[in-house]
C-alpha cells in the first residue's frame, strides 16, 4: 500500500513548523496512525535523520495520549476511534495523509506532533475530586446508588482526556470534557458534598482557557469515548444550579 504523507516538523513551541513530505509504499492496511508513524520513524533512524515526536502509551484507546489530527480531523477519519485504533484500511493506495497535531490555542506544541493539553488537567485540579472522612472505608451497601444512576455516571466517566473534542470545535471549547466531569460527580453520593463549588470552580477555570461552545456537535462526533452531546448541558445547569443554591450546596 503506498501513501504520500505530510507530516507536521517543529522544533520548539516558538520555532516556525512545516510540513515534511514522506512517500510510504509498503504501508499495510492493518496498521494504526500510530504504527504508521512508528514505520516512518524506523526508516528515519536507519538512514539517521531525526524521528517525529509523536505522544502514545497504552495504544488501547484507554489513556487519551495519543492526540493528532488527520486530514484536518481529530484522532483520524473513524467515527468515535482513537488515533491508535484507526487503521489504515479507512484510506485508498495513493491516498495523501497529512498528519499533524491537535490545533487549539490552548494546546501549545512542544515538538512535531506533541502539544500541551495541561489545560484539561488544570481543569480537572479545580474540581475533579471528591471530599471523604479519612479513617476506615464504610460499608459498601452504606451508599446507596441505584442501577441507572451508576450507568449514566459510568457512562460520563468514561472521557479519557484526549482532548479531541475541543481541537473539533471551532471554538476551542472544553464543553464536553469539562461537561462530563460534571455530570459523572454529580450523580454520585460522595460528590455531593462540594458539588457548588466545584460546578463554579471547573467552569470558571474551563472557560479562562477555552472559547465558548459553538453549539455544532462535532466535539461528540469525534470523542473516542461516545460522551454525549447532552454532557455540554451541564455547564449552565451546574453553575446555575450553584448560583441559586450556594457553593457549598
Amino acid at each position: 500500500m503506498k501513501l504520500q504523507l505530510e507530516i507536521w516538523r517543529q522544533a520548539g513551541p516558538n520555532s516556525e513548523g512545516h510540513f515534511e513530505s514522506v512517500t510510504i509504499d509498503d504501508a499495510v492496511a492493518e496498521m494504526s496512525i500510530l504504527e504508521l508513524l512508528d514505520h516512518v520513524n524506523a526508516k528515519y533512524v536507519e538512514a539517521r535523520k531525526e524521528p517525529f515526536a509523536f505522544a502514545s502509551d497504552c495504544r488501547e484507546g484507554i489513556c487519551g495520549t495519543c492526540g493528532l489530527n488527520v486530514n484536518g480531523r481529530p484522532h483520524g477519519p473513524g467515527k468515535n476511534t482513537p488515533a491508535c485504533q484507526q487503521r489504515l484500511h479507512l484510506f485508498n493506495d495513493g491516498d495523501t495523509l497529512k498528519i499533524e497535531p491537535m490545533r487549539s490555542a490552548a494546546y501549545p506544541v512542544i515538538r512535531d506532533m506533541v502539544v500541551d493539553r495541561s489545560a484539561l488537567d488544570r481543569v480537572m485540579e479545580k474540581g475533579g475530586f471528591v471530599s471523604v472522612p479519612a479513617g476506615t472505608a464504610p460499608d459498601a451497601d452504606t451508599l446507596h446508588v441505584n442501577h441507572q444512576t451508576a450507568e449514566l455516571a459510568l457512562d460520563h466517566a468514561a472521557c479519557i482526556g484526549c482532548g479531541a473534542c475541543v481541537a473539533a470545535c471551532p471554538n476551542g471549547a472544553s464543553h464536553l470534557f469539562t461537561g462530563a466531569k460534571l455530570v459523572h460527580l454529580s450523580l454520585l453520593p460522595l460528590g455531593k458534598e462540594e458539588r457548588g463549588r466545584r460546578a463554579t470552580s471547573m467552569v470558571d477555570e474551563a472557560e479562562t482557557n477555552f472559547g465558548p461552545c459553538s453549539l455544532f456537535g462535532e466535539c461528540a462526533d469525534v470523542c473516542p469515548a461516545g460522551i454525549p452531546l447532552t454532557a455540554v448541558a451541564a455547564i449552565n445547569k451546574e453553575r446555575a444550579r450553584a448560583a441559586f443554591r450556594g457553593k457549598n450546596n
